[in-house]
């Protein structure tokens, strides 16, 4: 995780990574797919939604927090994924795999049916507590990330970058890729003020990103 320099006193406790730990150790199920609203289930729990350009690695990120292999879905053909997933996480956090947006390969129409479907579920849900935006570190923030950010904003929806795919670069060109998205993000109002930089490959992050989440959760009874 990357920090602003006054918030690394906020370093997170053993206490809080053990929560993470112990939030993703619990079951987690698949509760629907959903491909218009009308059919989506219905709010109740904390929810969190994944974000991102196809293929940079929502589900991959998705299976590695859960600890599964194929909870969440993953393709090599970019823009596969065009409904909503929704997960239920230990009955205390509902998980959403958004589609991927950025990818012009299917009909237009599909595009512009699950683009829509996206809108209007970031823009309508009161049970959304977070949705994290991920970033291949590789390309860093493009146009049709920017957009999504300015959606966000307009739609007052807390959000978060999430960098993926950190094992594929260096530190000293990852450090320089963070430093210019931090600063990207520190101008937008409904941005949570840090960076999530995390692999899927090697692990990196991730315990640190479930300690965040465990902090959005329904507390236990």
């Amino acid at each position: 995780m990357v920090h602003h320099e006054e918030d690394r006193e906020g370093e997170l406790s053993p206490e809080q990574l053990e929560a993470g730990r112990l939030l993703f150790a619990g079951s987690c199920d698949f509760i629907a797919a959903a491909n218009n609203m009308h059919v989506l289930p219905p709010e109740g729990l904390p929810e969190i939604c994944f974000a991102g350009r196809s293929n940079v690695g929502k589900s991959s990120l998705v299976n590695a927090l859960t600890g599964r292999k194929a909870l969440a879905r993953t393709s090599q053909t970019p823009g596969r994924t065009r409904q909503l997933i929704f997960f239920d996480l230990a009955n205390r956090l509902q998980l959403v795999d958004l589609p991927g947006y950025g990818y012009a390969s299917a009909p237009k129409t599909d595009i512009k049916a699950w683009t829509t479907l996206t809108r209007k579920f970031l823009s309508g849900r009161a049970s959304l507590q977070r949705v994290f935006l991920l970033i291949d570190c590789r390309r860093g923030i493009g146009s049709a990330d920017a957009e999504i950010m300015k959606l966000l904003d307009s739609s007052a929806v807390s959000w978060a970058v999430v960098m993926t795919k950190a094992d594929k670069l260096k530190p000293g060109a990852l450090q320089s890729v963070c430093d210019s998205t931090l600063k990207r993000i520190n101008t937008h109002v409904a941005a949570y003020p840090e960076l999530f930089v995390t692999s899927s490959e090697t692990r990196d992050g991730i315990a640190e990103l479930r300690a965040h989440l465990a902090g959005l959760a329904l507390a236990k009874e």
